[in-house]
């Protein structure tokens, strides 16, 4: 079988090649034949050694990648006795296969799949058989490997602090996404299947359109409305917003606290502006301007299966919600694939057809 391999050095220095493919499966394994492969920045980041202060150069290649859907090809003859899984099921994977229910541990961290361990840029891998998740029947492998990453983030985003079985619901929740990344624009569609309320910022006035097509209820453009935030208050009527899907980092996360409102949540899922703000100095005003909002700043890293499943069950399936891919790539064009990721043009999610 082919596998894509890195040493943290570059995307350009990604290497192709070939190695035996699994034969042999423990009592709880089974073997997936990858169709497709979801790309995250997480991926594009680890590839380039953004990432080598928590993860050092490995002393072997790595497969990056952990987003993946495809087909059971072979299952262990205990999980076949007991009739679990079988071969033809289509299955997605799950960014850290031993993370089942509840708050992240460190044990959960350790089974990651891209890094720590081997990732899913492979034409075959094994997992074990509770790590995976049956695609929904209506969605086609495309859409499906979107799921285990960014529909996941996007969810726990909007429902972490809800008991599961009951997510948010109605127009009264006012969602504030920032940006049109993978996670944002899944936010959108997950939020709008709810009922919520829908504001969306981007500096592309084709990408704001975009948005508005796949529901959003108000845009902004940042660039011309560089003051968001009065915008949002403005909007809201001087509420704010509930849930932000805060994902520029430091540099927004002043604007992110002004239009909180009060009791919110602003969930810090990414840092595309950067690690550091030079500028605002607004990290000495954010603990003041969270205690006088009552308001929640929590890091959004996933979440368990048990999550990625009542996702499926209160959105996807009831819904036929189908994720937006923006560009579907060859296996051989696995560094074009993530170099036009990198470059941010996209709008959806890319996917590299194994």
């Amino acid at each position: 079988m082919r596998q894509w391999t890195t040493l943290m050095d570059g995307i350009n220095s990604l290497q192709l090649s070939t190695v035996p493919q699994p034969t042999e499966l423990k009592d709880d394994e089974v073997l997936v034949k990858i169709d497709r492969v979801a790309l995250n920045h997480r991926d594009a980041k680890i590839i380039n050694g953004d990432f080598k202060d928590s993860y050092p150069t490995p002393s072997n290649p790595l497969i990056p990648a952990s987003d993946a859907s495809g087909t059971i090809v072979q299952v262990s003859n205990s999980l076949a006795a007991a009739g679990k899984w079988q071969k033809g099921d289509r299955v997605l994977s799950l960014m850290r296969p031993t993370h089942l229910t509840g708050p992240t541990t460190a044990e959960h961290a350790a089974s990651g799949i891209g890094i720590p361990g081997p990732g899913v840029l492979t034409e075959y891998r094994v997992f074990p058989a509770d790590g995976i998740v049956a695609v929904p029947d209506y969605m086609s492998l495309d859409e499906a490997c979107t799921l285990p990453t960014a529909a996941t983030t996007a969810w726990m985003a909007l429902n972490w602090d809800r008991e599961i079985g009951r997510p948010r619901r109605g127009k009264g929740v006012v969602v504030l996404l920032l940006g049109t990344g993978g996670v944002s624009i899944t936010g959108l569609q997950q939020a709008k299947a709810l009922g919520l309320t829908v504001i969306i910022t981007s500096s592309s006035a084709a990408k704001l359109q975009r948005a508005s097509q796949l529901g959003a209820d108000y845009t902004i453009n940042y660039k011309t409305t560089p003051d968001w935030a009065t915008e949002v208050l403005r909007i809201t009527a001087g509420k704010g917003a509930d849930i932000i899907f805060e994902t520029g980092g430091p540099a927004t996360m002043e604007q992110s606290i002004r239009c909180v409102a009060a009791g919110g949540n602003i969930n810090a899922i990414g840092v595309l502006s950067g690690t550091t703000d030079q500028e605002s100095g607004a990290d000495q005003a954010i603990a003041l301007s969270l205690i006088r909002k009552n308001a929640t700043l929590k890091g959004i890293n996933v979440g368990p299966k048990d999550r990625t499943e009542e996702m499926i069950k209160a959105v996807y399936e009831p819904f036929e919600v189908h994720p937006i891919v923006d560009r579907v790539f060859g296996f051989d064009e696995a560094r074009e694939a993530l170099n036009y990721l990198y470059g941010g043009s996209h709008l959806g999610k890319v996917i590299i057809q194994v």
